[in-house]
């Protein structure tokens, strides 16, 4: 995503806060927690396959049913793969957010810097599909916009990677 489509992306976003037409404060805690879930679901997987035990996965599949609950309150109709990409923005954002820290940590400021940056375009995307603001051939055109900005620099995934590799998962 370009920094202009950028920032009228962020605009729009504003502007829906301040009208009130949409309690964003909760919504953002609601996809804060999401995230999360999408979190504990990978670390029930890891732990599970690393231990043998199946009680992981058990308790992965209550954590998804959860996750997919309260995604279903912030994309309750949706098109195509829309649910997924939601989905998976959300779970690239979380990711991102703990690299850029870890990275932080590390005294490593400037690609942190950059990594936060990254999960700040994909945390907006997500709020331009959840408010309707963009559709998902925008999002694919941001995406096409991004990798080839990341290849420019010599970057090892793009938006557009993460979307394609998404064409198997959406059946929730």
């Amino acid at each position: 995503m370009d920094e202009k489509k950028f920032q009228e992306l962020i605009k729009k976003v504003e502007a829906m806060k301040s009208s009130g037409t949409v309690d964003l404060s909760m919504e953002e805690d609601l996809s804060i927690a999401v995230m999360n879930l999408i979190s504990l679901e990978e670390h029930f997987f890891m732990t599970g396959e690393k231990t043998g035990k199946e009680s992981y996965f058990d308790t992965l599949g209550e954590i998804r049913e959860v996750r997919k609950a309260l995604l279903a309150r912030m994309i309750p109709k949706h098109e195509g793969e829309t649910w997924c990409v939601s989905k998976h923005l959300l779970a690239t954002t979380m990711r991102l957010i703990e690299v850029g820290t870890k990275l932080q940590g590390d005294g490593e400021k400037e690609k942190a810097k950059e990594t936060f940056d990254y999960a700040w375009k994909l945390y907006s995307i997500f709020w331009g599909l959840r408010l309707n603001l963009i559709e998902l051939p925008d999002a694919k055109e941001m995406a096409e916009e991004e990798q080839a900005l990341r290849q420019a620099q010599g970057k090892p995934w793009t938006l557009k990677d993460i979307m394609e590799k998404m064409v198997d998962c959406c059946d929730e």
